[in-house]
């Protein structure tokens, strides 16, 4: 199969330009200007953008978590994320204290394999460090390419870590040519102050917010930063929220420090007072860290601009508002996270760069292309000859209106409800297969394939 794409506006992370992608198979065969090559489909992208598919490395499927799943599974979360230009994912399989590390890629690879529409690949969230599982970072990195370890300095007696076990994950993984990322808040900060609220009875989702003050994630930031560098691993803060905890990052550059930082869509949109809302409305915005305030919001911009956020996300984790409801009379008991999969990429585009807060070819960078460096994703993130055809046909200038009514997130809220985008996808290529079109599926449930990762380097 060969498709030629003709007169596109191609942005890569560097480059913008007019020009004709000629397609063979799965990958990017050739780039010019009125290309003479003959294809068995061809594809008008006149007026259109073109650029490379999203990647979103911060995504939950199918997760067991707080007493329920997350209602998006490899079928409907790989989907929807097409649907709005992401072609890849990753996302975490999670160790259960006391079991091994690949229980938990056999547990993922039951709800992936034969399900997913979009390519896909793992982090390794480690739970519980010990002699059984040091072995097994090194099987994981050098046979299955799992390169990656999420850790958790939060939810102490189900997914926390403490530092001992931290600092020996990290030696092992710099040993092996792994990265370690962390969900950096301070775990028992944030259960003193969930336990204080509780004993005066403030139950409401507010509370939830004020149980994670920004310096519970700048703190635990710093932590982990300094243990990163004692160990020189290279490391990435997961959906990092606030002023506080980019500072840390900033001061580390200081003594020439490269931490890798990822933000997430909803921390440059969204801030804490939607956890007024009267009545429990305030939970669909429960999540972990949670929003913060306005003048974080600038700080993340400014961050992107300055190269020191690199990558922008989602924590996708959707559920139900009978699954939030869970939590109606006790806001620790709220399952957090937030459906965003299939919107980040045309909320990033209209909000930045339509409104001029990053170029095209930031937008393509931390959607795509630095994803696609920092965790070893070599045939991703890019337009260019042989890499995968993961490609997006844009139109910059259609507005519609996001709404729950017309997501294909397996959720009956939207966070965005009501949102007018400027900024559509039209068409997806997905290794060179029509995926997306015009609001339809091209490909079957199943076409999505497990992506093994190289090695992971300070430097992209």
């Amino acid at each position: 199969m060969s498709i030629l794409i003709k007169n596109g506006r191609i942005f890569t992370a560097a480059d913008d330009f007019t020009a004709d992608i000629f397609i063979e198979g799965e990958t990017i065969s050739a780039i010019g200007k009125n290309l003479n090559a003959s294809a068995d489909q061809e594809i008008d992208a006149k007026g259109k953008y073109v650029f490379p598919g999203g990647i979103d490395p911060h995504v939950h499927l199918d997760l067991p978590f707080m007493g329920t799943f997350s209602s998006d599974n490899y079928e409907t979360g790989t989907k929807a994320a097409l649907y709005g230009g992401t072609t890849s994912i990753i996302d975490f399989a999670i160790q259960v204290q006391g079991n091994s590390l690949y229980s938990a890629v056999e547990e993922w690879n039951k709800k992936s394999e034969g399900n997913a529409y979009g390519d896909y690949s793992y982090h390794l969230a480690v739970t519980d460090f010990n002699d059984q599982t040091k072995e097994e970072v090194r099987l994981l990195i050098e046979k299955e390419g799992i390169t990656s370890f999420k850790t958790f300095m939060a939810y102490k007696g189900a997914l926390m870590v403490d530092d001992g076990q931290m600092i020996g994950l990290m030696h092992e993984v710099k040993k092996r040519g792994g990265m370690v990322t962390v969900h950096a808040t301070n775990g028992d900060m944030i259960d003193h102050l969930i336990a204080k609220h509780q004993s005066e009875g403030k139950m409401s989702p507010l509370y939830h917010y004020l149980s994670q003050p920004e310096v519970t994630e700048a703190e635990a930031s710093g932590r982990f930063i300094d243990m990163a560098e004692y160990t020189d691993v290279p490391a990435y803060i997961v959906h990092l929220t606030c002023e506080g905890a980019l500072n840390q990052v900033r001061n580390a550059t200081r003594r020439n420090q490269k931490v890798f930082v990822e933000t997430c869509v909803q921390y440059l949109l969204l801030d804490a007072s939607l956890y007024e809302k009267p009545g429990f409305e305030g939970s669909k915005w429960v999540m972990s860290p949670p929003l913060r305030q306005p003048k974080d919001q600038a700080t993340l911009w400014a961050g992107i601009n300055q190269g020191l956020v690199n990558v922008v996300g989602t924590d996708h984790c959707p559920f139900f508002m009978e699954q939030k409801e869970m939590g109606k009379d006790n806001f620790a008991k709220i399952p957090n996270g937030h459906p965003a999969i299939e919107h980040r990429m045309e909320l990033l585009f209209s909000e930045g760069v339509k409104k001029g807060k990053i170029s095209m070819n930031k937008f393509v960078e931390v959607t795509s292309t630095n994803a696609a460096k920092i965790f070893g994703m070599e045939k991703k993130g890019s337009i260019a000859i042989g890499k995968d055809a993961d490609i997006v046909i844009f139109d910059p200038d259609e507005k519609h209106v996001i709404s729950a009514k017309t997501h294909h997130h397996n959720c009956d809220y939207s966070g965005y409800e009501g949102w007018e985008v400027t900024g559509k996808t039209k068409t997806v290529l997905m290794r060179g297969q029509v995926a997306i079109d015009n609001d339809q599926v091209h490909i079957k449930k199943g076409y999505g394939r497990f992506i093994k990762r190289g090695t992971a380097s300070k430097v992209i």
